[in-house]
């Protein structure tokens, strides 16, 4: 194995707080960034740690108090290393014991452990190479696993993978403030997902960003893949704005219509503050759907004064909500997707694609005020996940693999005004969120206001894709429930505006910071349909076994 050059030496540390290592003389602390990936080599135990925070120290006060000349170059290099040093600061995030020394030519038994010690004083530590990245994250051709590249280390050019089985099996998010691309994340992890063929994906398109292709950030104007252009045979696209969907050029989208005798209750609370309703409201919405059944809505938009007076003193309801109820109710009118009745199902439709393993796209075109965005995402998912429940209750009573459900992973937008500490008991997407992997639904949440997402739904999120955050409230946040969250904060907000993230959770061994991969036309040539093209497993079987041999793993 290839020798790297050492660059300092642990001095002091805890398990609790970190390690701390003074660079040797030879290595400029410029070499070193907040985020980068460092191994140090116990007696006995190798620890993979990132580094943390980068200091300067001095052996002398007298130093500070008399610094030298800036001219005189001689003596800066005389104290460069002994009066003067770089020291920086190491969180460690896994370790391995080999089951044989690294030194005597023998093939090593690797096994990635949490840390539970520190390593003893002066060990040296060392940039990581690029098998260390292999023993940690893996490689894209790995037979056994579905793994898939989203980037690189900031310093070094190879591959970090997500384990993508285990990132369905539990709800994700991508964070970041505006403009830092969450949605091309948001792509690389859906495309990542429907080329493993990992899940199926139901995705309710705000912005019209991901089905068809969409415009692309930057001083001069481009457009990326959608992906139906990637994938033309897995993706379907479905609209609750035609005509909007025309003009843009989709082919072959299909209509998408929600009838008012759909609509419940609880959908209204979800949007009560966008359509201003007060609680007294919703109460007498309670009564009006349990006098008049799933068409509660249409009666009461086709009641009178005169009629709502009589319903009041029959049924003990209060005349001034419910008009109020009337009032505010026909700005649903004025959502295009909207329909008295109607006669095909198209919920049914989606479930039928989903379960032949096609991926959704529901593009909302100029229907994406929050109103509009937040009513029919919730009214279909209610109703697909209460169809994934029953299928799921099914299978637990069966036991036969093929009543199993396909993994359904649901990605929105906005996720704060869904999962806001206010509401999100209440919400179907509370519920997933706190339901897990348990009837084979999970959420993929996109947001860049983390803060206003109920902590207990925070602390369920599995892996966590962070670009940067400025907010203090917003980077608490993503480190709720994230043991040592404390020692990664200052990675979080150290990040650069575009095209970095960190990636802390289930289907990472460790955190790590990432320069994302290029959502271009390499990328289109590598992951999209066009390149579908499957080698039989036993040739991948003996491509990776040769990549491990080359790596000496």
């Amino acid at each position: 194995m290839e020798m790297l050059r050492p660059l300092g030496s642990v001095i002091q540390g805890s398990l609790s707080e970190g390690i701390e290592v003074r660079l040797h003389p030879d290595v400029s602390v410029e070499e070193m960034r907040v985020g980068k990936f460092l191994v140090v080599q116990g007696q006995r135990t190798r620890f993979f740690c990132i580094l943390t925070d980068v200091k300067l120290g001095t052996a002398s006060a007298r130093i500070l108090s008399n610094p030298p000349d800036p001219s005189n170059t001689f003596l800066t290099e005389v104290l460069a290393g002994t009066g003067t040093f770089g020291t920086v600061s190491l969180t460690p995030m896994l370790m391995f014991i080999s089951d044989s020394n690294l030194d005597d030519g023998s093939s090593p038994t690797l096994e990635l452990l949490p840390v539970k010690t520190v390593p003893s004083h002066f060990s040296q530590v060392y940039d990581a190479s690029e098998r260390d990245f292999r023993v940690v994250f893996g490689w894209e051709d790995d037979p056994h696993r579905r793994n898939f590249s989203v980037g690189q280390p900031i310093d070094m050019a190879v591959p970090i993978c997500l384990d993508l089985d285990r990132f369905v099996e539990r709800s994700n998010g991508v964070f970041g403030k505006s403009g830092t691309g969450k949605s091309f994340l948001t792509r690389l992890l859906l495309s990542g997902i429907i080329r493993k063929r990992a899940a199926v994906n139901l995705i309710f398109d705000m912005h019209s960003e991901y089905g068809w292709e969409a415009a692309a950030e930057g001083k001069h104007f481009h457009t990326v893949k959608g992906l139906r252009q990637l994938f033309p045979s897995e993706v379907q696209v479905y609209t609750l704005d035609a005509e909007s969907t025309q003009r843009r050029g989709v082919r072959d989208a299909q209509e998408l219509y929600i009838s008012y005798d759909q609509i419940e209750v609880e959908d209204l609370m979800l949007v009560s503050s966008e359509l201003n309703l007060s609680e007294a409201s919703l109460e007498n919405a309670i009564i009006l759907r349990n006098e008049f059944g799933k068409s509660w809505i249409t009666r009461l938009l086709s009641l009178s004064n005169q009629e709502i007076q009589e319903f009041c003193e029959t049924k003990m309801g209060s005349k001034s909500s419910i008009m109020a109820l009337q009032r505010k109710l026909t700005r649903l009118d004025g959502l295009k997707y909207m329909r008295s009745a109607c006669p095909h199902n198209y919920v049914a439709q989606i479930l039928d694609a989903l379960e032949s393993g096609k991926h959704v796209v529901i593009e909302f075109g100029s229907q994406s005020n929050l109103l509009a965005y937040m009513l029919a995402t919730n009214v279909i998912t209610r109703r697909i996940h209460a169809s994934y429940v029953r299928k799921a209750e099914h299978f637990l009573q069966t036991k036969n693999p093929s009543d199993r459900p396909r993994q359904l992973v649901i990605t929105i937008e906005e996720a704060h005004k869904f999962l806001d500490p206010a509401i999100a008991r209440q919400t179907i997407f509370g519920t997933i969120a706190r339901e897990m992997r348990k009837y084979f639904v999970t959420l993929l949440i996109v947001d860049q206001r983390p803060s206003g997402i109920d902590n207990e739904v925070m602390s369920q999120i599995g892996t966590r894709i962070t670009a940067l955050l400025n907010d203090e409230k917003d980077i608490e946040a993503i480190f709720t429930g994230v043991s040592g969250g404390q020692n990664l904060r200052a990675v979080l907000a150290k990040l650069d505006s575009k095209q970095q993230a960190l990636v802390l959770g289930h289907a990472v061994p460790m955190p790590v910071v990432m320069q994302t991969r290029a959502y271009d036309q390499q990328f289109y040539a590598e992951v999209g349909e066009t390149a579908w093209q499957e080698l039989p497993l036993d040739v991948v079987a003996q491509a990776a076994a040769a990549a491990r041999a080359d790596l000496g793993l």
